[in-house]
């Protein structure tokens, strides 16, 4: 029979090395800052790429409208 997780969680002593604790508590906020960076640079990108967009389009409805009007110009519509 197997042991579960929570077992053998309970089984090991806890750690009462003060360096191992400091060094657990940097891990933890090294953790928990790349994540905040992780979600701050998803922003970023998404922000990124909707400004991207936005420019294409108007460069696009300009470059058509130009166009529209060099074909009315040329043929007298």
């Amino acid at each position: 029979m197997r042991r579960g997780a929570s077992e053998t969680l309970q089984d090991d002593p806890p750690s009462l090395d003060p360096l191992a604790i400091e060094r657990n508590y940097r891990r933890e906020r090294a953790r928990r800052r790349a994540r905040v960076e992780r979600r701050s640079a998803t922003r970023r990108s998404n922000a990124r790429f909707y400004v991207t967009l936005f420019v294409l389009v108007f460069v696009t409805a300009f470059g058509m409208l130009a166009a529209w009007h060099e074909v009315q110009t040329l043929f007298g519509i």
